[in-house]
């Protein structure tokens, strides 16, 4: 028996050329600025700042909560009388030398740590004794053992430092894959050459995660640090500062200090943090 099928005509539909439309959507004035990430940042700041100056309003009390306005302008007092600078160059040039200490340090305790089971066994055992253990703990004995001045500041800045970067390396030296440790032991790599070319380029991401970590570990201890020392030598940084003014009272001043401690933090990790990750990790596809 003979089917009858129905044989359909092809069909055919021109579609227009490629080139003739965009091949990627135009975005709004409104949408690109928005994909700007220091614009969105920007935001969220005057939203802060709106909210501090409506709370201060509502509070009425400049004794317990000065508007945004008043302890913005404090701030630009400090900052022309060169005051306030000369009190975050002091407790920068502090940080600074506490924060390469702890940094060395850390690296040769991971170095070891990485080179000999006795190493290993000694980096677990420091880190587990005293990581949890704060330095600001240790302020009342690094007086009594070194007295009034640099090396009882420095003492408890490299504490704060050298745990959470030896532990954040470690574990970034351990996540090295197995491949690339064979590769550095076919070149006869071994020691610090091992570690300097294979350990090293490969552990970044944890390594820059240490260094964010101790660096706001460093800048923490380092205020409260001066908050003690600077009280009882009458000299100090921007604890110091801090504390003066919170004695006389001046708390817009004591607001102004508070706000260049955030301001330092907010230059180190978007400026300077922020830059090392994006011509480092990011440029050479470690990072998203």
């Amino acid at each position: 028996m003979a089917l009858n099928v129905t044989v359909r005509p092809e069909y055919e539909m021109k579609l227009p050329p490629l080139t003739e439309r965009p091949v990627a959507r135009e975005l709004s004035l409104l949408q690109r600025l928005w994909l700007q990430a220091w614009l969105r940042r920007l935001l969220i700041l005057l939203v802060l700042a709106g909210v501090w100056e409506l709370g201060a309003r509502y509070q009425d009390n400049d004794l317990l909560l000065p508007g945004f306005f008043r302890v913005a302008s404090a701030l630009a007092d400090g900052v022309w009388s060169g005051e306030l600078l000369v009190r975050a160059a002091i407790s920068l040039d502090m940080l600074l030398k506490g924060y390469l200490l702890g940094i060395a340090l850390a690296f040769v305790m991971t170095s070891l740590a990485i080179s000999s089971r006795l190493g290993r066994d000694l980096l677990s055992t420091l880190t587990a004794m005293f990581n949890p253990l704060p330095a600001v703990a240790l302020l009342p004995l690094s007086l009594l053992w070194f007295g009034l001045g640099e090396f009882s500041l420095l003492f408890v800045l490299v504490y704060s430092v050298i745990w959470s970067m030896a532990l954040n390396t470690y574990a970034g030296f351990q996540g090295v894959p197995d491949t690339q440790r064979m590769v550095g032991h076919n070149y006869g790599l071994q020691g610090l050459r091992f570690i300097a070319l294979i350990l090293v380029p490969s552990a970044l991401p944890a390594i820059f995660s240490g260094l964010r970590i101790s660096w706001a570990f460093a800048w923490r201890t380092l205020i409260a640090a001066e908050l003690v020392f600077g009280a009882s030598s009458g000299k100090g940084g921007l604890g110091w500062y801090i504390f003066q003014n919170r004695n006389e009272l001046y708390t817009d001043r004591v607001f102004a200090g508070l706000v260049m401690v955030i301001l330092i933090g907010l230059v180190m990790e978007n400026l300077i943090f922020g830059q090392l990750e994006r011509y480092t990790l990011r440029r050479w596809g470690m990072q998203r």
